[in-house]
């Protein structure tokens, strides 16, 4: 049995290792591709694979066609947009993601973005801060209940919204559950975005519910850029000088954002929520875990192609 690891952004060389003890542990083999740049070396490294670790990699059909061996591939990581889901359920592949093992470090994040927005960038002039203030957390899975966990540390009210998440789970890790999403926005000077990018979700988030929120108001994402409606709320930064917008995720019209709103506006140079030695570890493990799980025990726990 083979494994790949193939990351054109490597993991940590702890992580290898955890992944490479795992999986040998095992009786498998492992195989790494690292810091490729051409797609034909991920073509020709698949080709004989049983199963591959991914990151941020692309996964798709093309993939899928020269990987005739493959029966899963997992992402280390929260989100797995990056794979083709109805090409891998057509070659017969399970697709898995790593849910929670990166959670806390970009809950970290989103603090940290937070407290960036409200001390004005660090400008030198005076700021606001958090200690009282209402935070709506868009979406309460993983990420959203650590920046519960850490915003509640700062003294700030929390407030969460999620469809698919009963009200009696959010209310018992000591979070205000809101039985509509406007009702939120209407709330909360801040609000954290956790959503997925899925059909629902995409532009989405736009003028119909930023414009509800209150004066001095800080819209923080982490989750996908797909999720703003950007020509949306240039328009409406533009009509509210009060509100600002920090982002882990660089949207699609940077530089428009980055001309218009210089002191109002701010998103990593790379998405970096997961970027922590930490979260690097657990992510790889977990998904090595979860591959000798399925090989030896069928265990499709965290299967998202069903």
């Amino acid at each position: 049995m083979k494994v790949l690891v193939a990351t054109s952004k490597p993991f940590a060389k702890v992580a290898v290792d955890g992944i490479r003890e795992v999986i040998e542990g095992a009786g498998y083999e492992l195989a790494l591709l690292e810091k490729y740049t051409e797609k034909a070396a991920l073509l020709a490294a698949v080709a004989d694979a049983d199963a591959i670790i991914i990151r941020s990699d692309i996964i798709d059909a093309e993939v899928f066609d020269a990987a005739k061996q493959l029966k899963i591939v997992v992402r280390a990581g929260a989100g797995y947009d990056n794979v083709d889901l109805a090409s891998a359920t057509a070659h017969g592949v399970c697709v898995m993601n790593t849910p929670g093992q990166n959670a806390n470090a970009v809950a970290e994040l989103v603090a940290g973005l937070m407290v960036y927005a409200v001390r004005n960038f660090y400008n030198g002039t005076s700021g606001i801060e958090l200690l009282g203030k209402k935070l709506g957390i868009h979406a309460f899975g993983n990420v959203g209940r650590n920046v519960a966990r850490i915003a509640k540390g700062f003294g700030m009210e929390v407030y969460a919204f999620d469809a698919y998440c009963p009200k009696e789970v959010i209310e018992a890790a000591g979070v205000h559950a809101v039985d509509n999403v406007e009702d939120m926005y209407k709330t909360c000077q801040f609000i954290s975005l956790h959503l997925p990018a899925t059909d629902e979700t995409k532009n989405s988030i736009g003028k119909k519910l930023v414009s509800l929120m209150p004066k001095g108001a800080v819209l923080v994402n982490s989750a996908r850029k797909e999720i703003i409606n950007e020509e949306e709320l240039i328009k409406l930064m533009q009509e509210r000088e009060d509100l600002k917008f920090v982002s882990d995720i660089a949207p699609a019209a940077a530089t428009k954002f980055e001309e218009l709103f210089a002191d109002r506006y701010f998103a990593t140079p790379k998405k970096m929520g997961a970027q922590t030695a930490e979260a690097n570890i657990n992510a790889g493990i977990a998904a090595a875990n979860q591959i000798v799980g399925f090989f030896k025990d069928g265990c499709t726990k965290f299967m998202v192609n069903r």
